[in-house]
């Protein structure tokens, strides 16, 4: 199914979808300000995948993913939306796990959480973060990514399986 839209339509839609600063990455800032937790910046365009967080004394980034745009099997399906889409999907997974490699090789821990993780419950993403930050800081490389399935539909059939790193 090619994509519904034509190429400026398609990219007028594309500009106006947020890429940071969004309600989950927010949720976390505020939640991890809550526990204490001081000394991130944010975005920061010097490190490999352009971290929503990074602590720098601890070598730490932090990703918060959308589910759809990075393949989490229950937001998204192979074929259910289109040669295009799927093709997006493929690059950001792909261009996921060569981020986190990148980092790893570079001596930075690496921390991914979903999206829906954040806004269920802030407080323990946070906590997760506290947790590899502290770990980070005492010099282990800390790479806590999820392993991505994506799906070819609800159904469960699966087509391709990703290691993020």
């Amino acid at each position: 199914m090619p994509d519904t839209y034509d190429a400026a339509t398609r990219s007028e839609v594309m500009r106006r979808v947020k890429g940071r600063d969004t309600q989950p990455e927010l949720r976390l800032r505020k939640a991890l300000f809550f526990l204490g937790v001081r000394g991130w910046r944010c975005h920061r365009s010097d490190v490999p995948g352009k971290p929503d967080l990074t602590f720098g004394r601890g070598r730490l980034a932090v990703f918060v993913d959308g589910a759809f745009w990075h393949g989490h099997p229950s937001k998204y399906w192979r074929g259910r939306s289109g040669q295009y889409w799927d093709e997006k999907i493929d690059r950001n997974v792909t261009r996921d796990r060569e981020a986190n490699e990148r980092l790893v090789t570079l001596g930075w821990s690496v921390v991914r959480l979903w999206d829906f993780e954040v806004q269920s419950d802030p407080l323990r993403a946070a906590e997760r973060v506290m947790d590899a930050l502290e770990r980070a800081r005492n010099g282990d490389i800390v790479v806590e990514v999820p392993a991505i399935t994506l799906a070819d539909g609800p159904s469960g059939d699966h087509d391709l399986t990703v290691g993020l790193l």
